[in-house]
């Protein structure tokens, strides 16, 4: 069932890029986003999943909110609405592995309604937009059970 709900925020993702309804908000480089969490300025969210968190860590301040969730996307919109006391405008940013997922992640939250989604593109683990928050030696969380 989550896989099945996953496939149609990837549609739905999909049919807004193409249609260019979807914009893309602006990018945070990891130790942006680690110093506007440290002032509380911002709310980090790690979208990946729980062996992820337990592999790597969390990063410091990060709130974690499973993509796949097991309600599917209406239940991940909901925790993170939870993180967030509910308010759509509050300036979140996403971090993943990589910055693929947070990408797909950072549209659809657009798409319903959030005005104010940042991108950690380099991840927890680095990509081409760069080495990422654990190379960059930011500080992390351990995850132990549960995660």
């Amino acid at each position: 069932m989550p896989f099945l709900s996953f496939a149609r925020l990837l549609i739905v993702v999909t049919l807004l890029a193409v249609t260019g309804l979807a914009s893309a908000e602006p990018d945070m480089s990891a130790p942006n986003a680690a110093a506007a969490v440290a002032a509380g300025k911002i709310t980090l969210i790690d979208i990946r999943t729980p062996p992820e968190w337990k592999q790597t860590g969390v990063a410091t301040g990060a709130r974690r909110v499973n993509m796949l969730h097991p309600q599917g996307a209406p239940g991940f919109v909901n925790q993170l609405l939870t993180e967030v006391n509910g308010d759509k405008n509050a300036p979140i940013a996403l971090i993943c592995r990589t910055g693929n997922r947070t990408t797909q992640v950072q549209r659809y939250l657009q798409s319903v309604g959030f005005t104010q989604v940042y991108n950690v593109k380099e991840g927890m683990a680095g990509s081409a937009a760069g080495p990422g928050w654990i190379k960059r030696g930011l500080a992390i969380e351990t995850c132990t059970a549960p995660c």
